[in-house]
């Protein structure tokens, strides 16, 4: 199974993706963005985006690579991954849907001052324009179809273990 953590920068997802892992038994965490950035890598480089996302070859290669770590190593993984254009998500879980492979597809979500204060004020990354560029792309994307495909967690008010305990409550059901 696949418990995919959706949501804009700053809404959680790594944070809450490690929590998630330990809740769960036999599961591990895969940051699909590393996926991206061996794309990234590619030289001479691949043609210029501002997202490796839009690299044609990233969507299978996340389905891929996530089905190879599943039939290796069985249990869960824990995925936290922004995926915000419709027919992107409609690719990576058809695709794994082909494999059989279950997912549970989780968005954390903030309000717009929550998520701008906390990009604007981390303390690992830093402030970051890139992040910031994505508060608008998510909000169109959760009033036009994320938030109906996905069960979303309100994580405004909840510490990043709370989130994690929903989501672990959840997928034990």
């Amino acid at each position: 199974m696949i418990v995919w953590l959706n949501g804009t920068h700053g809404a959680g997802k790594t944070t809450t993706s490690g929590l998630v892992q330990q809740l769960i038994p036999d599961s591990r965490v895969f940051d699909a963005e590393k996926v991206g950035e061996t794309l990234m890598d590619v030289t001479p480089g691949l043609p210029a985006t501002n997202n490796f996302q839009h690299w044609p070859p990233w969507r299978p290669l996340v389905v891929e690579t996530a089905r190879h770590i599943l039939e290796y190593t069985g249990g869960t993984l824990v995925m936290p991954m922004t995926v915000l254009v419709e027919q992107y998500w409609r690719e990576i879980s058809a695709g794994l849907a082909r494999h059989s492979i279950p997912v549970r597809h989780f968005v954390l979500h903030a309000d717009q001052d929550t998520l701008r204060a906390r990009i604007e004020g981390d303390t690992v990354l830093g402030p970051s324009t890139f992040r910031l560029a994505y508060l608008e792309p998510y909000a169109e994307a959760a009033r036009t179809w994320l938030h109906s495909e996905a069960e979303v967690i309100d994580t405004t008010r909840l510490t990043p273990d709370q989130a994690a305990e929903q989501i672990a409550c959840a997928v034990d059901k």
